[in-house]
């Protein structure tokens, strides 16, 4: 329990110090919002009107200690203004739409991944030096060195383009009004293959490489050669001797990666017109939407916490020593 307080400390201090960073970083940019916004469209306005717009806006001018009591005060209530791309809309509103999508892309494509990489590498050690390990790691290797935009437009041409067999774009047909119904479902199902198989096939490789080398590892151990002269089955031996140990810094990643998820996978969600986190946050770049993206980056970094801290947890359940820390 100690051990879990203390990381439960150390995580709060964390999410300080970025929500910190977060307020400071955008005001080290020169200009504000609002005046880029009007420079891109050769407006003018004046001075009245300026000032109406940025208290609409919620970019104070007052003292910078204000300023800062002001967005900690919006971190903790929730209230994060309103989105200057997608006005009147606010960031909450903009972030609750494209959050579900992109929880459904990055999130399906890493556990298939995980669990695909995992068991492969697991299989591939326990026959290292055989045929499976001559084919898989290698190949792992190479989808692993390539980068996601180059799988994404490769999916994206073989079976959207040259094949016609997917949709190229969105998360369903435009046709189609979000309803429950299995026309709905089916539509969101087809129209997310290509964008969750190009998202696997990047992170499958990692991995896969992760497994097979903690794995090897682990091989190696007094346990496991315990276990062998036990007289215990192939089966228990590797799974409950060796792949159980070796899974530890593989789940240390699947947490890491499971808290960029809100991230959004920007590359992919950008070739296949995807409306999740990743291109939001596209968006809000190119538009210089300082709300939405201040927005975006609290929630990778919450996320990103609260990932680790049930990682933590679940080392607890894996590895016994750290229940007596």
């Amino acid at each position: 329990m100690s051990f879990i307080l203390r990381r439960l400390g150390f995580y709060i201090a964390a999410f300080l110090v970025a929500a910190t960073a977060n307020f400071i970083l955008p005001r080290l940019m020169p200009g504000n919002p609002v005046d880029i916004m009007f420079s891109q469209q050769n407006s003018t306005l004046t001075p009245e009107a300026r000032q109406a717009l940025i208290e609409t806006f919620g970019f104070a001018s007052g003292p910078l200690h204000l300023q800062f009591l002001d967005y900690m005060k919006s971190v903790f209530t929730g209230d994060l203004g309103y989105s200057i791309r997608f006005y009147p809309q606010t960031v909450n509103q903009v972030l609750a739409y494209a959050a579900p999508w992109t929880i459904l892309l990055a999130g399906t494509a890493t556990m298939l991944a995980f669990a695909i990489g995992s068991t492969m590498g697991s299989f591939a050690a326990w026959r290292r030096g055989g045929k499976f390990d001559a084919i898989v790691t290698p190949a792992s290797l190479a989808v692993q060195a390539t980068p996601a935009v180059v799988v994404a437009i490769s999916v994206l041409f073989i079976f959207g383009v040259a094949l016609r067999w997917l949709p190229t774009s969105y998360a369903f047909a435009p046709s189609l009004d979000p309803a429950w119904s299995w026309q709905f479902f089916g539509s969101v199902f087809v129209h997310g293959l290509m964008p969750i198989c190009s998202l696997m096939v990047v992170f499958v490789g990692g991995y896969l490489v992760t497994m097979r080398n903690n794995m090897v590892g682990q091989l190696g151990e007094d346990h496991v050669t315990m276990g062998v002269a036990k007289g215990l089955s192939d089966r228990r031996v590797q799974f409950n001797y060796a792949a159980r140990n070796a899974l530890l810094p593989s789940v240390t990643s699947l947490g890491l990666t499971l808290g960029a998820i809100l991230g959004g996978s920007l590359v992919t969600e950008v070739v296949f017109n995807y409306p999740g986190l990743g291109q939001t946050l596209y968006i809000g770049i190119v538009t210089r939407d300082y709300p939405l993206i201040q927005g975006q980056l609290l929630i990778m970094t919450f996320a990103t916490l609260i990932a680790n801290f049930l990682v933590d947890i679940l080392y607890v359940f894996l590895d016994p020593r750290l229940r007596k820390v």
